[in-house]
């Protein structure tokens, strides 16, 4: 009887993990509606791109990210965990095709600045790997930032940037991750520019120092990654953990974020890959949204 119990397990766990393999290399496209705009406005598309996590031979990944092109966007935001090796860097450039001359911005999370090592899966459900730089290998990030800039995409890690685009005015502030304790968002606090419509937040990691900062300041939507949407997720329950101090409720999706008494939508990309030595997702596909901005409210 127990032979038989334990042999149904086993066969049950090895069509966990074969689907969990499977699924990470089946990609779906998210779309909400985020009402942000000034009134009147017609609706803009905003494509949010987070944790591709590309491997050069990946080519499941590239052949997906060329085909987002398709989705004719009006704004292209990345936020983060571009690669994991140096040799990933011209695959990922052929990838974004001509989405890199849509107007856009970028911010990068840690492994932009290093590449990932092995560590067991189950290590994530135990603790947080906040901080932890040291032990592994640089990455050639100062390559990928000027590969962005070249067709006009905007650095914002902490910085600020004004685009226009169809009569619309976007101010965009970013911080560097904060992950890796690189955030230091003094350097981009305060209310919003006058002439902006307006006003996003991007972080490669949703951290609550980050959000309620940019809450506070008025900002009217902020992204992220970083989460992986929990990346193991338990069906009809939903993520175990964020690997940063966020809710696990709000682990992917569109939400908002409350701050001293202002409230902003949220939105926290379960992001397209996974590290390469756990390329596996369960019950949280691999995703990329259309944020699609429509007019608020008159009234509002």
């Amino acid at each position: 009887m127990l032979g038989k119990l334990l042999g149904r397990l086993t066969a049950v766990g090895a069509a966990c993990l074969a689907y969990g393999f499977w699924e990470a290399r089946h990609f779906v496209v998210r779309r909400r509606e985020v009402p942000i705009l000034p009134p009147g406005s017609a609706p803009l598309r905003l494509l949010h791109v987070s944790d591709i996590h590309l491997m050069a031979r990946q080519r499941y990944k590239t052949d997906f990210l060329h085909a987002l092109a398709g989705l004719e966007p009006d704004l292209v935001v990345t936020t983060g965990d571009n690669w994991s090796e140096p040799d990933a860097l011209q695959p990922l450039l052929r990838a974004w095709g001509r989405l890199r001359d849509v107007p856009g911005v970028f911010v990068f999370g840690s492994n932009d600045y290093e590449a990932p090592i092995f560590r067991p899966p189950m290590m994530y459900l135990v603790r947080s790997t906040e901080g932890e730089e040291k032990a592994h290998r640089p990455l050639p990030f100062d390559e990928l930032r000027a590969a962005y800039s070249e067709r006009g995409w905007v650095d914002v890690n902490t910085s600020r940037a004004q685009i226009t685009v169809r009569g619309v005015t976007f101010e965009f502030r970013g911080t560097d991750d904060a992950h890796l304790r690189r955030d230091d968002y003094a350097l981009v606090a305060g209310p919003p520019a006058p002439e902006a419509d307006v006003s996003i937040g991007v972080t490669h990691a949703p951290y609550l120092r980050v959000l309620d900062a940019m809450t506070t300041d008025g900002l009217d939507l902020i992204l992220a990654g970083h989460t992986h949407g929990g990346q193991v997720c338990v069906p009809y329950y939903g993520a175990l953990v964020t690997n940063c101090d966020l809710d696990t409720i709000r682990a992917k999706g569109l939400s908002t974020h409350t701050a001293d008494g202002r409230t902003a939508q949220l939105h926290v990309s379960a992001g397209m890959g996974s590290s390469p030595f756990a390329t596996y997702r369960f019950a949280c596909p691999p995703e990329v949204t259309v944020l699609t901005l429509i007019a608020r409210d008159s009234n509002g």
